[in-house]
């Protein structure tokens, strides 16, 4: 079997995903040839890994010489993993130069740059593969199914609050996250997973968002209104920490990617949360009207003291309720360091009040309610990360729940995202048809 080549761009946490599928599941169909990272160190860390996996060594090479790392190299697929605001320009850059791209979510941050990718795409006729992992977790497969199947009739409204707790939402405003010229805030890098469930759940697109939130837990000025007194301003170093602080020292896998690397570039990530120069919300809450008719009322905590999420599904037949606990309870003496994955915490660790655990129930009118099963398998968001990953290396097989996402998807999951933030700035509701991108219903495409 002939093997794609692969070249990485972006060698941060989130790209071992990737290297350990190509290395060892899909060793047979795809070879990591090059790694595109500026940072040296970093990009060594993954190059000396393929070495000892028995791979051949992959070619180092910088941003600016991405077309020529991929007419050398002969690449056929780049792995965009880098900084959320640099995705647009290494993806259009990657299609011009006659590659084809996977690319972590959000697919970008604002709506100029998408509107450009999707110039890119419609000029150069190439594809780009979106990762959306959740659309693949056996429990929002299941409600998908629900919806699909007509249990609940035509849907005509979503309520769905999900809480990040004071260890993985944390961890979002210690690193460049937390600058939302970089990340677009939460509401694009880390919602913009929620907001495609629900595009993706009830098929359809969403047409006018209104938003509220700020920064209310986080950050130098809520530390002062709070006199939680005077801190470091990064958590590696010596003496007491306390729950909010991550020593890099204690993790081997952040020292060797950011302790290590941090003097060629400067870029700290460990920042105090309570430091200066947080620019993104903590707390939000938004109202999505949807083009079918449907409306969504979603909110996000940042520093809720667990993690997971609700959601409600009403229908003109009954309602189906999704709740999930994914860490029932952050402990200050369970160590520092963040859990990037909460639904791979043992079970065993969680509060007995609030167990890890997940139900779906769907209840139709004049009937008592139902639990419906979800089969979970081996391995991230109970095996969802493997069937994406197949999708990905294989290529997508006939799905009737249509879980593949392509570049389309991004946009629009993105676009609530965008509109938000517009919101927030201007206090008004914007239509997502104002933003300059094109927005397709599943089906219409």
């Amino acid at each position: 079997m002939t093997r794609t080549r692969y070249a990485l761009v972006g060698a941060g946490h989130r790209a071992q995903m990737y290297v350990d599928a190509i290395t060892d599941t899909y060793a047979d169909r795809a070879e990591l040839v090059a790694i595109c990272e500026p940072n040296p160190v970093r990009a060594a860390v993954y190059r000396d890994q393929l070495v000892e996996r028995g791979c051949a060594e992959p070619t180092l090479w910088q941003p600016d010489d991405l077309e020529r790392m991929i007419a050398d190299a002969r690449i056929e697929r780049v792995i965009i993993t880098a900084r959320d605001d640099l995705h647009a320009p290494l993806i259009v850059r990657a299609l011009d130069a006659g590659a084809d791209v996977v690319v972590e979510k959000p697919l970008t941050i604002d709506a100029a740059s998408a509107a450009a990718i999707e110039d890119a795409v419609e000029r150069t006729g190439r594809d780009v593969v979106l990762t959306f992992n959740y659309r693949y977790s056996p429990r929002n497969s299941a409600l998908r199914q629900v919806i699909q199947d007509g249990r609940i009739g035509r849907v005509t409204s979503i309520d769905f609050s999900w809480m990040l707790d004071t260890k993985h939402g944390a961890d979002y405003f210690r690193r460049w996250h937390r600058e939302k010229e970089h990340s677009g805030g939460l509401l694009v890098h880390k919602s913009s997973h929620h907001f495609d469930l629900v595009n993706w759940w009830i098929r359809d697109v969403p047409a006018r968002v209104f938003a509220s939130g700020g920064l209310r837990f986080y950050g130098a000025a809520n530390a002062q209104e709070r006199a939680l007194g005077a801190r470091p301003q990064r958590g590696t170093h010596d003496g007491e920490h306390d729950p909010f602080e991550l020593d890099l020292r204690d993790d081997e896998r952040l020292r060797a990617l950011y302790l290590d690397a941090e003097s060629h570039d400067g870029y700290l990530r460990d920042r105090d949360v309570f430091g200066e120069g947080i620019t993104i919300e903590d707390n939000l809450a938004l109202v999505v009207d949807y083009a079918g008719g449907a409306t969504l009322s979603y909110s996000l905590n940042a520093h809720a003291p667990w993690e997971g999420y609700r959601v409600a599904v009403n229908g003109t037949e009954g309602r189906a309720e999704l709740e999930v606990v994914e860490r029932g309870a952050v402990l200050a003496d369970e160590g520092l360091h963040p859990v990037l994955d909460p639904s791979a915490v043992d079970a065993g660790a969680e509060a007995s009040l609030r167990p890890q655990g997940e139900r779906l129930l769907v209840q139709r009118h004049w009937e008592d309610a139902e639990e419906i099963e979800i089969v979970n398998g081996s391995g991230g968001h109970g095996g969802g990360d493997a069937l994406l990953l197949a999708d990905v290396f294989v290529g997508p097989s006939e799905d009737p729940l249509a879980r593949p996402a392509g570049w389309r998807d991004g946009v629009q999951s993105i676009a609530v995202g965008i509109a938000g933030n517009r919101s927030l700035e201007t206090g008004l509701p914007v239509r997502t048809d104002e933003l300059g991108v094109r927005l397709l219903a599943e089906g219409s495409r």
